[in-house]
């Protein structure tokens, strides 16, 4: 009796080594676009060396990691790619941000079933101007080609990123009083959170994604990259302007992300008649029946980083966050909690 041998490759078996180190190449110039001085060695070896930015006496490092969540299949939907990379960069650094912290270098992983070279390209093309716009170099990443694990067509990311904080300049909502102003950062839209949400209402709605919505798509408006906060508010802090406290309106909404940072006693009030809502948030609620207290938990409203500052510092901060062409305003302020930290909503 013969036995037949078959001489398997892993092409064969689903991955391909050469697409991968062919990427690598394609992406070289984009992520040396993103080099800061402190960066030694970056893509290419098995380990990024970054060394601490001069000007620190006691600097603490602030880390955070977060992905994309099911925004990736509306972007792999309607083939907009490019800002899924921004929005992975943005969810990770103005999370460390809300510390005070200066993002200092980002990784990222692409994980898919068969790798799409282009594909890939346009997401790690998008990570590189998220790390421009947050001012942090893109040191690394990984690219994993597994087969059988995801559905043809799709992939998934998630990001990492360092910052660093002069210890004495930590910002941990300590100093966070009654009486302090909230100061309210438009978003672009939902950012990266509700697509869970966001697909079911599309879905039993039978929305067409190519309909006008103001002057954008229903596409453009859903799909707008996240907005990345790292420059004008490390130009508030590098003012010596006083903050006491931040918040990155995420996953949660404005209800949850502001009492995260509450010490004991405090609670918001929110006047929601200082500001119009995008008009995606009310496409929606329309469309999917939301009640409002659920809009106020998923979504973040137009609403994408609050600062608490104290009252008589409130418009200094809002003349210099005008200054740099943020439309930046006063949602409310910081009260007396009579229980836990809670959010008061008027009109």
């Amino acid at each position: 009796m013969s036995t037949a041998t078959k001489h398997l490759t892993y092409r064969a078996a689903g991955v391909d080594i050469d697409t991968g180190e062919a990427l690598v190449e394609d992406i070289k110039t984009i992520v040396r676009s993103t080099r800061r001085p402190e960066v030694l060695a970056g893509v290419g070896g098995f380990g990024a060396l970054v060394q601490i930015p001069k000007g620190y006496r006691n600097p603490v490092l602030v880390s955070g990691t977060d992905g994309v969540g099911t925004k990736l299949k509306l972007g792999i939907d309607t083939g907009r790619l490019t800002g899924l990379g921004q929005d992975l960069v943005a969810m990770c650094v103005n999370d460390v941000l809300v510390s005070g912290a200066e993002p200092l270098f980002f990784l990222d992983y692409y994980a898919t079933g068969k790798l799409d070279r282009q594909a890939a390209a346009q997401v790690v093309k998008g990570v590189a101007h998220g790390c421009k716009l947050a001012g942090c170099a893109l040191v690394g990443g990984e690219t994993a080609e597994m087969p059988g694990l995801y559905a043809p067509g799709d992939f998934d990311l998630a990001g990492f990123c360092v910052a660093v904080v002069e210890r004495t300049k930590i910002i941990d909502g300590r100093r966070i009083k009654p009486g302090d102003a909230l100061i309210a950062l438009p978003s672009s839209g939902p950012h990266s959170n509700g697509f869970s949400l966001v697909r079911r209402i599309v879905a039993e709605s039978g929305a067409d994604l190519n309909a006008k919505l103001g002057r954008n798509t229903l596409a453009a408006a859903l799909m707008a990259p996240t907005e990345i906060y790292v420059k004008p508010v490390r130009a508030l802090l590098a003012a010596g302007l006083p903050v006491h406290g931040m918040a990155h309106i995420t996953g949660g909404g404005i209800t949850d992300n502001l009492t995260r940072m509450f010490p004991a006693g405090c609670a918001a009030h929110i006047d929601t008649a200082t500001w119009k809502r995008p008009e995606v948030f009310a496409w929606l609620q329309q469309h999917g029946g939301v009640e409002e207290g659920e809009m106020r938990r998923v979504f973040n409203l137009g609403v994408g980083f609050v600062l608490m500052i104290p009252k008589r510092r409130a418009a200094a901060v809002l003349e210099a966050l005008q200054a740099q062409r943020i439309p930046a305003w006063r949602v409310g302020e910081v009260i007396e909690a009579a229980g836990g930290p809670d959010v008061v909503y008027t009109a």
